[in-house]
């Protein structure tokens, strides 16, 4: 049994068991918490059916572990932010939500850093990966995604003015 303490995440703020290991270059996730994530995304990409919300996965994931002000850390969450709001307010389907996304990332538009909230969201990836079956799960990504873009209530309006300016 290890006698370090247990790791806190810089970006969800959840604490697990101390683990070497990777972390991403510009995501702020602890090398626990980046394994967690890797273990469930290796459950969304094992399953016989394509996981229709894979993409709210991602994107949960990006806005709750912004990492710190730096160009690919701020546009990472800005795109994340306008493709839960194409999602999850307008309803998109996931191919047309990357049409548009690739659509945006042509047209470049002034993105910028959004400071993240405090705090960033109530469920984190421990949560989905507490899931025991296929729906649980659907059901805890679906409450992942929308817990936090309400996290990110204050920057909605200039989420959804990018968006605007891009047509998407």
């Amino acid at each position: 049994m290890s006698t370090e303490p247990p790791a806190t995440c810089p970006g969800c703020g959840i604490a697990l068991p101390h683990r070497d290991g990777p972390v991403h270059a510009y995501l702020g996730a602890s090398p626990e918490c980046w394994a967690l994530y890797g273990e469930v995304l290796a459950r969304e990409y094992s399953a016989q059916t394509e996981h229709p919300r894979h993409h709210l996965t991602v994107d949960a994931y990006a806005v709750q572990h912004p990492g710190v002000p730096e160009r690919r850390a701020m546009q990472s969450v800005c795109i994340h932010l306008m493709r839960l709001c194409l999602l999850l307010e307008r309803d998109a389907d996931p191919p047309a939500a990357a049409r548009m996304m690739a659509r945006i990332l042509e047209r470049r538009p002034a993105l910028r850093w959004l400071e993240p909230p405090l705090p960033n969201g109530t469920v984190t990836v421990a949560d989905i990966a507490a899931a025991t079956d296929t729906e649980s799960h659907r059901l805890a990504v679906e409450r992942w995604s929308a817990d936090l873009w309400q996290a990110w209530a204050a920057h909605h309006a200039t989420v959804r003015q990018w968006l605007a300016e891009t047509r998407a």
